[in-house]
């Protein structure tokens, strides 16, 4: 039975953190739409809940304060080169939270994306050394933001979640594998969320060489078994 939470969006105006909200919305969970301009959340949620109506009843305008304030759960959404520094501006609303890291670092170069790999080997453990206190998790690297915004489609993903505290990786899987076909795979430790960060920009890469719409698929196991 899937347990309904309180869950903060920080950067939820933007194409990712806008569908990820809205998807998870519709699931139930109570959903804090974060922006640093309360206007543009306030504007956000009422085009997602003009299109969807009830479906989106618990989804709610905030500041990204607001957001980090969640109850349960937070979800940096923001582009990722200001991920590190809006997690270390809200580092202590943060502190003792499972923190979501979902950026990839890239640069469009040509033809193909390259990944920007910061001093401390991703992004996802960037984000913990600014704010110590929190558990961050590395997921949804993978997941389109238009597929998470047509929440009438089930996403056709797998997610693999990395992060150092068994339990706060237990908790982001379970609300992976709540999603209609999306998997969630245990990755291990944040150590390795720059492997998944980086194959992004391959993905990525492949997608605009062959205008395609490719995702994460493992094949040979199956979520949920160990």
């Amino acid at each position: 039975m899937l347990r309904l939470v309180e869950i903060g969006v920080l950067g939820a105006t933007g194409p990712a953190g806008r569908g990820l909200a809205a998807r998870l919305a519709s699931l139930g969970h109570d959903v804090i739409v974060g922006s640093r301009d309360a206007a543009r959340s306030a504007n956000t949620v009422a085009e997602l809940s003009e299109r969807w109506g009830d479906r989106l009843a618990t989804l709610g305008p905030g500041t990204n304060a607001d957001a980090a304030g969640a109850r349960d759960l937070v979800i940096v959404a923001t582009t990722w080169d200001a991920a590190v520094a809006t997690t270390r501006d809200h580092a202590e609303l943060l502190d003792g939270k499972v923190v979501i890291a979902m950026a990839n670092g890239l640069v469009r170069v040509g033809k193909e994306f390259h990944p920007v790999i910061p001093e401390e080997g991703s992004l996802a453990a960037a984000m913990q050394a600014a704010a110590p206190g929190a558990q961050v998790v590395a997921a949804f690297q993978h997941v389109p933001a238009a597929a998470f915004a047509a929440i009438d489609e089930p996403l056709e993903s797998d997610v693999i979640v990395c992060g150092d505290d068994d339990s706060a990786r237990a908790s982001v899987l379970d609300l992976v594998r709540a999603m209609a076909n999306l998997r969630g795979f245990d990755g291990g430790s944040l150590a390795n969320a720059v492997g998944v960060e980086t194959f992004a920009a391959v993905l990525l890469s492949i997608n605009l060489r062959y205008k395609g719409r490719g995702t994460l698929r493992l094949v040979g196991v199956e979520s949920g078994r160990e």
